[in-house]
């Protein structure tokens, strides 16, 4: 079976979708290849969706412990594994239905199975059931995502290892849980086990968590984890991994070179993720790939052939399903004749931990790195009305400031709700905002929201909750 299209779309996640919807209300006629029954991708199916599920279920049973210091006592709350499961898949099943029929009403082809390029204006796609759809088009979209990083050190073939997909599965809530990798997946799956009741230990080979983020606002978090994870190992690396009869023998070895075994029922290996750039067929095409194995393209996501281009995590970092379905935009203009190019000033990280970490622009650690002079300033959480109302003093707002145009330049939060609080950071550093426009911004009371004004007092000296007169430069 024999089929065109104006344009074909491989891979259904948020890089994928978001680009055949706009390419078909743009009125071209298009075609989005997956292997799911509905478009999604890992986002929805295995990633973002499920994990933020679980924890909102996690931060439910915080609160509910938390309140007994506040005079209410709900008792100690009780999981039923099932339930939570069922639930979980209803959310993704409600997401992913809705997409199918967005996809519908848009007069999509939706062709579900593994996409091939037979050359740079053909493909070939495989249904579950083996058969077989060869499909000429004019330009194709590559956005075939990412998958967990498996390095061979830490491989084992063992129902007692899991990968974030496992995880996220919810197999169990095992006694004690070694995760291995403290980025934002490891992070965030710890905290969820740790919620549900296991005792997690997190290790993670560089001297601090999340590394690439601000300190000042990784060590609101790191404090949290360490409450509540029965330990966290930095500068330590797994040596060895032996499945026994009752879990797994880890070997630990530190900074130092000091090495100890240590015994856990399951192991977490999240330890970052790779492209799915060895798309079958790649080879017969002009399409260049890094060292890294990302596809290569240039400001439009166009790779080195022509009607060929490229986004989201297949092209590189950071791997965020907003940054992809962006990049996504400006493919499908850029093939509908537009002048565009994807330059965003400021691509919003969110860590939904318990409390948040986000980021936008430019990081205090950057500016140091590349030698820029900038001011910052900061402001706590312990001053601000609404978060001592929440309990949550723990947080802190930042800015990155230009001392001499007084320009925006970077936001960082780490607190409760932070990454809602991050859009605001994002849409000041795109507009090109002063800290005098933020400040003069009137922001509701009380709320989280007041900590972006009141930073952008902090830099004139003159924030109302915080006694920080500006020093003379």
């Amino acid at each position: 079976m024999t089929n065109s299209t104006q344009l074909a779309v491989i891979g259904g996640g948020p890089g994928g979708y978001a680009a055949a919807f706009l390419a078909a209300d743009l009125g071209m006629q298009v075609t989005l290849i997956d292997e799911a029954g509905h478009p999604g991708g890992v986002c929805l199916y295995r990633g973002c969706m499920p994990s933020k599920t679980l924890l909102h279920v996690a931060k439910v049973l915080t609160e509910a412990r938390e309140a007994r210091a506040w005079g209410v006592d709900f008792g100690e709350p009780s999981v039923d594994l099932d339930r939570l499961r069922t639930w979980k898949k209803g959310v993704v099943d409600r997401l992913t239905g809705g997409l199918g029929q967005l996809s519908s009403q848009r007069g999509i082809t939706y062709l579900r199975g593994r996409g091939e390029l037979v050359d740079s204006t053909a493909a070939r796609v495989t249904a579950p059931d083996g058969d077989r759809t060869d499909l000429a088009f004019e330009h194709v979209i590559l956005a075939t995502g990412s998958r967990p990083a498996s390095p061979p050190a830490l491989s084992l073939e063992s129902d007692r290892v899991w990968d974030s997909t496992r995880a996220l599965e919810l197999p169990e809530v095992p006694l004690s849980l070694l995760v291995v990798g403290g980025g934002y997946i490891g992070l965030e799956l710890a905290s969820v086990y740790a919620a549900l009741g296991s005792a997690v230990t997190v290790v993670e080979l560089t001297p601090g968590l999340l590394p690439g983020a601000d300190r000042d606002l990784i060590s609101v978090v790191a404090r949290r984890l360490e409450a509540v994870c029965e330990a966290v190992l930095l500068e330590t690396t797994v040596a060895g991994l032996a499945e026994e009869a009752d879990g797994v023998r880890v070997t630990l070895q530190g900074a130092g070179g000091d090495r100890s075994d240590q015994r856990f029922d399951r192991v977490l290996v999240a330890v970052g993720r790779v492209p799915n750039s060895d798309i079958p067929g790649l080879e017969r095409t002009g399409v260049q790939r890094d060292a890294r194995g990302f596809v290569v393209v240039d400001g439009q996501r166009r790779t080195a052939e022509p009607t060929i281009f490229a986004v989201g995590d297949v092209v590189g970092e950071p791997m965020l399903a907003h940054k992809a379905s962006h990049e996504a935009r400006t493919a499908v203009e850029a093939i509908a004749g537009h002048k565009t190019e994807f330059e965003p000033a400021a691509i919003p990280a969110v860590v939904f931990t318990d409390p948040e970490v986000a980021w936008c622009g430019l990081t205090e650690a950057q500016a140091k790195s590349e030698g820029r002079t900038v001011q910052v300033c900061r402001y706590p959480w312990a001053a601000s009305g609404r978060a001592v109302t929440l309990d949550r003093p723990a947080g802190v707002t930042k800015l990155i400031v230009d001392p001499e145009s007084e320009q925006l330049l970077g936001v960082g939060i780490a607190g409760t709700g932070a990454g809602e609080l991050i859009a605001e950071g994002v849409v000041a550093i795109e507009m090109g905002a002063t800290v005098s426009d933020l400040r003069l911004c009137i922001h509701p009371h009380p709320t989280l929201s007041e900590t972006l004004m009141e930073s952008a007092e902090v830099f004139f000296g003159q924030s109302t909750h915080v006694y920080r007169p500006k020093r003379s430069r």
